[in-house]
């Protein structure tokens, strides 16, 4: 068995992104721990591949808490080390904690500070993110002779009774329709990639509510949102849409919870959309056309069937803007891809 550590201490969407890697070096007998952010740190926990996680300190962390950090790592004694997410400081920590295997894409200056590197050219989004780093797994598992297998959605499962248990929940305290079908909203965005105005989520979701008689709609936020999402959500009730307000205090393990009780989830290009891919739950997404930013490149995890992504419109002029998005056209193709997905 080989002790590895996965580095990808960035932003919840990379991270979920890592978990085909992950299986990869699970399924070939590897003891897998990651280095996380402790904001992701409760998916870390979640995730079936995962045996063990290191809580990283931050960049802004004091000299001798970084030191410490350095301490724990080598500790470990970690016969290999992955960066799927690469820079100086990763690059430093995993040199400095002595890793005798280090493998990161050829990319940035801080490829020198790895003593294996693959070439990749992630800036012409050619492939999915997950791809590219199920590729850097697979040169990992070859380098040490291990058997490279194949790996598919679902990557995330919850146990029967907990999404049951999790579901009454939602009903009792969100007053959801136990018959109806959900169709989660997730109108906020980490900032990474541009989205929908919370007016064109407003107009979508009464689009949808006029095509979708049996659906009830779940508009998600966290803490920070609910001033912003709260204003969507009562001018969704003044025009008698069947929808509630669910804001998120209990952490991203009660989050992915509730996402596994969802029968759609719609969002843009940011974490809860990939939280809800691992699930394989069915989602809609918003994507820029920014090469750097392409449906192909930020795809989710689930099934190819179950996932429906809407970019901004080729006549835009700005490949960053939904501002030429036909809301109405919207509404009509995820009705229809709904209606596939049942037959």
């Amino acid at each position: 068995m080989k002790r590895l550590l996965v580095v990808r201490n960035d932003k919840i969407g990379d991270f979920m992104l890592a978990w085909p890697a992950l299986a990869l070096l699970k399924q070939a007998g590897c003891e897998v721990t990651v280095l996380v952010p402790p904001y992701t740190e409760p998916l870390a926990r979640l995730c079936p591949s995962v045996d063990g996680v290191i809580t990283d300190v931050g960049a802004k962390a004091t000299a001798p808490e970084q030191a410490a950090l350095v301490e724990r790592i080598r500790a470990k004694n970690f016969d290999a080390a992955l960066a799927l997410f690469s820079n100086w400081r990763n690059a430093t920590l995993l040199s400095q904690a002595k890793i005798p295997y280090r493998l990161a894409p050829a990319t940035k200056l801080a490829q020198i500070r790895y003593t294996h590197r693959l070439a990749q050219r992630r800036s012409r989004s050619e492939k999915p993110e997950w791809l590219y780093n199920l590729d850097l797994a697979a040169k990992l598992l070859k380098d040490f002779g291990l058997p490279v297998s194949t790996v598919g959605p679902p990557y995330l499962v919850m146990p029967a009774a907990t999404v049951t248990q999790c579901r009454q929940r939602l009903v009792q305290s969100l007053s959801l329709s136990e018959t109806a079908r959900w169709m989660v909203v997730h109108a906020g965005s980490g900032g990474s990639a541009n989205n929908l105005t919370l007016e064109q989520y407003e107009r979508l979701v009464v689009a949808l509510s006029s095509r979708l008689a049996d659906w009830q709609f779940i508009l998600t936020a966290g803490p920070d949102e609910e001033a912003v999402v709260g204003g969507v959500y009562t001018r969704l009730l003044t025009r008698r849409v069947p929808v509630v307000l669910w804001v998120s205090r209990e952490g991203l393990e009660a989050f992915a919870q509730g996402m596994a009780t969802a029968d759609c989830m719609v969002a843009g290009s940011t974490g809860p959309l990939h939280i809800a891919g691992a699930l394989d739950v069915p989602t809609v997404g918003f994507y820029p056309r920014l090469q750097s930013s392409t449906a192909l490149r930020w795809q989710t995890l689930n099934k190819p069937s179950k996932h429906l992504a809407v970019s901004v419109p080729e006549h835009s002029n700005d490949p960053e803007s939904f501002a030429t998005l036909d809301i109405d056209e919207v509404a009509d193709q995820v009705t229809a891809w709904l209606g596939g997905l049942k037959a």
